[in-house]
Formats: structure tokens, C-alpha cells, sequence
């Protein structure tokens, strides 16, 4: 199968976008197909560190599109028109387009998809209707107009894969047609509690305190603040790792708490296993993968009672859910956990045991069964009945999630709840036996190894 990868972001860069397809085309590679991944060019001078999987490794071609910085937020690049995108993927022949987080370039790969006549798979991954929120564009306009372009989009898609139940729902009530679930992968080889490493912990904490541990974006929309009064709780020492345009700010209201940076690969495994507790603080997580990361490393895991965190943290079983932008409520989720290093080692084991199965190759089957679906529906072959339910319905690649809802009417997802000791989750909502309301049985399958992939031109 040739596959054309049209993504907003691809490595250097470093989000949950970029991650997800680099796997992908890894994937594609590993079962034989021959992928093609479109992207913005990353700034000039930046670095694109190769990936070399030994002497017989295959090789995924990579366009890069001119692009220039979002302003206000220069580390995310936004592609120029060009006539590049259409000729690479006219070039690449595809039997399907690959639309990761499209809204730029990713609209405009859809356009060009339907002119060739090959069928689209959208895939959502970001809550740019959220984001336009919590930077406040145009008053609630930009948070219109955001849905509006996502509807244009993932309607022309003839399918949209949503990496949890609450994107799902989320997606449908706003009029989005033909969605599926399509969970993320962890490597819980590389995110191991086997990597904690003892002398880390102690210079973090000289004095013994629990290591609090925060890794992502530090932007606005991450909600990163609200951790400001777990860093003022006795014997709790804050780490926070990643950058972004919030990091002075929050600098300066975490006066105790500990900045790494950004941090990859084998290093921030090491610094995930040292850690005691994690927590993660956004509201408007589609999936949170760095939750994931953290439950292989054996962490019990603080996260809010909304978006994709619903379906990873087991409240009560492999952590705290809260409600979600509530300071107070992190706090005293913190304070109880880091009270109690018992618990905090029973949820991080159960956190362990749940994400073991969700290996990034079972995913990436996943994904080829969805792609397989695509593909004869375009034929006019149909799918052969159902291989399981929509959301809730725990099997399979299932029907779509429900009827295309009206216009911009509100999610459906439920809200916060209220506070036992510490805040619990929405009601009437249980502990999800697996990622997007699967079960790990359905996307597990044991840990693969990376693919052998080589970017040709520009290393990924």
C-alpha cells in the first residue's frame, strides 16, 4: 500500500503530532507498505536528527514545505502554499492520504486528495477549538471558527479517527461525520521502572522530598500554573520538564520547583522512572501521551477529569482524576499521594499492568484495519459487518460513534464532578479498561521494536 502522511508537524519537532506519525511511517515500513510524509520545513538551521535502525534499514522519503513561524508561538510552523504538496503526492501515486492534526497544510492535502480521487483518513489529535479558547482569539470567534474549519475538513475525510471517547464525542456533537476510535501507543520497553535512577532522585531531592513531575509544552493552554501550590507543599519538590513560551513566567511563580528543559529519548525515560508522582495539568488533551509514559514508568498519575485523560487514569485504581483548571484541587491530590508512598506504589503498578499491551505496533495494526475498511468502502466492496462497537462498545475499529450532530452545539463529554478527600471524577463515569474505551486486549500485543527507517534528504 503506498500511503501519503500529510502532518502539520514532524521531528525535529517535538509534540504529540510529530511523535504519533514518526511510528506511523515506522509502522507502515515494518508490514511493507511505502509511506510518503508531507510537513512543514522546521526553522532554518534547525537540527533533524537522523534515525538509523541498522546497515539493512529501509528508507521513508520526507517532503518539507516552506513554512514560517506561528506568531506568538515560533515553535510551531505553519507551511506556505505551494505547488510541493500537490506534486508530491501526485508523485507518490497513494492508494490513501494520511491527514495528521490537519489544519493548514492538512486542509490543503485534503483538497488535493479529492482532486486525485483517493480516499482520506483524518486523523484529530489536537483541540484547536480549545486552544483558540484559552488564547482568547477574537472572543470566542477564533473558538467558532475553529470548529467551523475542523467540520470542512474532516467532513471531506471518509473516516476520522479520534484517539479517545471523550475527542470522539466531542467531534460528533459538532457535526463531524464517520468517527472512529484510533488510541495512541506507548514504549513500555523504553519507559520502564527499571530506569529510575537513584542519584537523580537524590540530587533532585536532597532532601528526601517526593518528586512531583510535570513533562510537556510549556504554553498557556498546558495550564502548567496549576501547580504552583503543589510546589509550596512541605517535603514535595516540583520537576517540571519541557519549554515553551510560559517557561519565565512560571519560573517565577515556582520559585522551588526544578526546570530541566526538554529532554528525549533514553534521558527523559530516566527522568520519568525517578520521578514519584505525575501529574498533568491541561484541560483540553485529546489523549495525553506523556500519561502513558508515565504509567509505563510505574507512576501513579494526577490528571483532569477531561478529554483523553478520562480514558487512561483509573481513578482510584492507577490515580487521581480532578476536575479539570482547579489549582486547589491539584494540590490536594498531590498532598494525599505524596503522604502515602503505599498507594502511590500500588497505582503505579496497576498504571503499569494496564499500558504494558498497548504497544505502538498493536496500534499500528489498528490503523491498517481502519485504512483496510477505507480503502474497500472506496471500492464499493463494503466491510463485511461490523468488527466491533463505536464509543463505549470496547472492540474493534467499530460503526461510526453516532450521528453527525448540528453546528457548534456543546460536547457531550461529562463535566467535573464533586470532592471526596480529593476531587473525584465526573460521575457516572468508570475506569476504562484501555485506551479510546478499548480494551487491552484489543490493541495489545507486547512491545515492538523501533522500524528500521532512514529519512532520506532531511533526517527525521
Amino acid at each position: 500500500m503506498r500511503v501519503a502522511i500529510v502532518t502539520e508537524s514532524f521531528p525535529p519537532e517535538v509534540n504529540g503530532v510529530a511523535h504519533s506519525v514518526l511510528r506511523t511511517a515506522e509502522h507502515l515500513v515494518r508490514r511493507g507498505h511505502q509511506p510518503l510524509v508531507i510537513t512543514p520545513a522546521p526553522a532554518r538551521g534547525a537540527h533533524c536528527p537522523p534515525h538509523s535502525f541498522g546497515p539493512d534499514a529501509a528508507t521513508v522519503p520526507v517532503v518539507r514545505i516552506p513554512s514560517l513561524p506561528l506568531p506568538g508561538y515560533p515553535q510551531v510552523r505553519i507551511a506556505l502554499p505551494s505547488r510541493q504538496l500537490a506534486a508530491a503526492i501526485s508523485g507518490h501515486r497513494p492508494d490513501l492520504v494520511h491527514l495528521a492534526g490537519p489544519f493548514v497544510l492538512g486542509a490543503r492535502g485534503m483538497e488535493v486528495a479529492r482532486s486525485l480521487g483517493v480516499p482520506a483518513v483524518a486523523v484529530y489529535q489536537t483541540d484547536l477549538a480549545g486552544y483558540a479558547h484559552a488564547y482568547r482569539a477574537g472572543r470566542g470567534l477564533g473558538e467558532a471558527a475553529a470548529w467551523h474549519r475542523i467540520r470542512t475538513v474532516h467532513r471531506a475525510a471518509a473516516r476520522t479517527l479520534a484517539p479517545s471517547t471523550p475527542a470522539a464525542q466531542d467531534l460528533t456533537a459538532h457535526g463531524v461525520p464517520r468517527v472512529r476510535l484510533w488510541p495512541r501507543g506507548v514504549d513500555s520497553a523504553r519507559f520502564h521502572p527499571g530506569h529510575r535512577d537513584e542519584a537523580l532522585h537524590r540530587a533532585l531531592a536532597p532532601g528526601g522530598e517526593v518528586l512531583v513531575g510535570y513533562v510537556g509544552r510549556l504554553a498557556p493552554e498546558k495550564r502548567v500554573d496549576l501547580l504552583a501550590g503543589a510546589s509550596a507543599l512541605p517535603g514535595v519538590r516540583v520537576v517540571v520538564i519541557g519549554d515553551g513560551p510560559s517557561g519565565p513566567a512560571l519560573r517565577a511563580a515556582m520559585p522551588g520547583a526544578v526546570f530541566l528543559g526538554r529532554k528525549t529519548g533514553a534521558e527523559l525515560a530516566r527522568c520519568f522512572a525517578s520521578l514519584d508522582l505525575f501529574v498533568h495539568t491541561g484541560p483540553l488533551e485529546t489523549f495525553c501521551q506523556t500519561i502513558q509514559e508515565a504509567m509505563a514508568s510505574g507512576l501513579p498519575v494526577v490528571g483532569p477529569a477531561a478529554g483523553g485523560p478520562l480514558d487512561l487514569v483509573g481513578h482510584h485504581r492507577t490515580g487521581l482524576l480532578v476536575p479539570p483548571r482547579d489549582g486547589r484541587a491539584v494540590t490536594a491530590a498531590v498532598a494525599a499521594l505524596a503522604a502515602d508512598p503505599e498507594l502511590r506504589a500500588a497505582y503505579g503498578r496497576a498504571g503499569r499492568a494496564d499500558v504494558t499491551a498497548r504497544s505502538w505496533e498493536s496500534v499500528g495494526d489498528l490503523l491498517l484495519q481502519h485504512y483496510a475498511e477505507v480503502l474497500a468502502e472506496h471500492r464499493g466492496e463494503g466491510v463485511g459487518g461490523n468488527v466491533g462497537g463505536g464509543v463505549g462498545s470496547r472492540a474493534g475499529t467499530g460503526p461510526a460513534v453516532g450521528p453527525a450532530g448540528p453546528g457548534d452545539g456543546p460536547g457531550t463529554g461529562p463535566g467535573p464532578a464533586g470532592v471526596e478527600d480529593v476531587p473525584a471524577p465526573p460521575n457516572g463515569s468508570p475506569d476504562p479498561a484501555g485506551p479510546g474505551g478499548l480494551p487491552a486486549a484489543t490493541v495489545g500485543g507486547g512491545t515492538a521494536a523501533p522500524a528500521p527507517v532512514i529519512v532520506e534528504g532531511q533526517p527525521a
